[in-house]
């Protein structure tokens, strides 16, 4: 797989060793060291640090579709949820008799609202292959339906924005019904284990964030290589001039299909990382607010560069997680304002302002 242009950018080789480091060193550092050791990191610092890329997994989903296709989608975490609920459905299976209420085969919400058999949907997720096999195929199956009708309607523009968003808001209802068979508002948790280790242990949290950074560097250069092959130039030619591309004899909506299943695809992988880390999965996932977070992220870091989507995610969530630990009341507050400064000052991000700052320089 040729990466074309990789070796040319430096701030993509920069970002790949900084991954690198945190996927290898920070869980050696966790596991090898003693507590008492100043490189030695907390089991919470590589719980959060896991939690970090797998929102850089979703911001690079969400910039292959908007920064190279311009596909604004308003509702992409519906598929990143999706992805999750895929996941926790297995981990809800591997409790067995250890929940409260000791059923073999029901989990405990199940037996306390009285359902009398498993679901049909529930069928296959005792298995760890068949789960993920769901994580793909599920938001991969949606995004294929809604994507065919919408592109096939030449819906584009601020009308698929919000049709993404009303189907994400569609599914948080959906989700929070009881009879829905998913744990209504309170979701799934109280996981147990995985693949048969203890789901609380500091060295299954280390190999998680070790998956988690490796998933996201893969992911990373399957897309920096998906861009820079004949689709992807098309897929950018139908950003920037689609009634052009459409006239040389495109089938514009069958590319903007698949690089929209595509991405869908990649946040269902990062919801299924992301829900054991956190050890819950429920209906908030699906806000609209949480797909508008990433449409931040993407656009802080700078759309239609990959690696800005990884810089945005990992800095506006940190961001989140200093300012909510220390005055809560304002985070909505700073990541509105965080919004408008993009947008009138850094139309470009973060990467934008870094690139022009070099090209000042060395003019």
């Amino acid at each position: 797989m040729k990466l074309t242009g990789l070796g040319h950018d430096k701030t993509a080789t920069m970002v790949l060793v900084a991954l690198a480091a945190v996927t290898f060193i920070i869980p050696f550092c966790n596991l090898a060291l003693p507590a008492d050791s100043p490189m030695h990191f907390s089991a919470y610092t590589v719980s959060l640090l896991g939690k970090y890329l797998t929102f850089a997994l979703l911001g690079l989903s969400l910039d292959l579709v908007w920064g190279y296709c311009g596909i604004l989608a308003l509702g992409h975490g519906a598929f990143f949820a999706l992805g999750g609920y895929a996941m926790g459905m297995y981990l809800m299976r591997q409790i067995g008799t250890r929940g409260v209420y000791g059923d073999p085969l029901l989990p405990d919400f199940m037996v306390f609202l009285n359902w009398k058999e498993l679901p049909w949907y529930w069928l296959g997720f005792d298995h760890f292959w068949f789960a993920l096999l769901m994580v793909v195929l599920v938001p991969g199956a949606l995004a294929f339906v809604f994507g065919w009708l919408a592109f096939r309607s030449r819906v584009t523009g601020v009308y698929l924005s919000i049709i993404t968003q009303a189907l994400t808001y569609a599914l948080l209802l959906a989700f929070f019904r009881n009879e829905m068979g998913f744990g209504g508002n309170n979701g799934l948790t109280d996981f147990k284990e995985l693949l048969g280790f203890n789901i609380q242990s500091e060295a299954l949290r280390a190999v998680l964030l070790m998956m988690s950074g490796i998933t996201l560097m893969t992911a990373f250069l399957v897309c920096r290589w998906l861009v820079n092959t004949k689709l992807g130039r098309v897929v950018t030619a139908i950003r920037d001039q689609e009634s052009r591309v459409r006239f040389l004899g495109y089938r514009v909506e069958m590319f903007k299909l698949w690089i929209f299943v595509f991405a869908a695809m990649l946040a269902g992988v990062a919801g299924a990382l992301y829900v054991p880390q956190v050890g819950i999965i429920n209906p908030s996932e699906f806000s609209p607010l949480n797909s508008l977070e990433i449409v931040i992220w993407v656009a802080m870091g700078g759309r239609g560069t990959l690696y800005g989507a990884i810089i945005g995610a990992v800095l506006v969530n940190y961001s989140k997680t200093v300012l909510t630990g220390l005055m809560p009341e304002i985070w909505l507050f700073s990541l509105g304002a965080v919004f408008v400064i993009v947008t009138v000052l850094l139309p470009d991000g973060i990467v934008g302002l870094l690139k022009r700052r070099l090209q000042e320089q060395h003019s």
